[in-house]
């Protein structure tokens, strides 16, 4: 069974929230250090594409890019005269 205690103003004001403070501020940089230091190792075991490989596939981004930017102009466009055509044939 957990029990709890409840500080006094008096308390409070000697110091128990500075220590309580302190251990938060440590604890804070004790994990950003156990953090920085488990991003170094999964790093290490990151395998990184090779020079041709981000070129090859950058040109397919570029390529895919302008394909569906081509593709979807023309598609706007013919909506375009298509809405155009509709009202020019039944007015508005």
């Amino acid at each position: 069974m957990a029990t709890r205690t409840v500080k006094t103003g008096s308390e409070e004001s000697q110091g128990g929230m500075g220590s309580e403070l302190g251990s938060k501020v440590t604890g804070t940089v004790a994990n950003t250090r156990e953090f920085l230091r488990d991003v170094r190792v999964e790093m290490k075991q990151v395998t990184w594409p090779s020079r041709e490989d981000v070129i090859a596939t950058t040109w397919v981004v570029i390529a895919t890019v302008a394909f569906f930017g081509v593709f979807l102009a023309v598609v706007d466009k013919l909506v375009q005269m298509g809405v155009a055509y509709v009202f020019k044939r039944f007015g508005g």
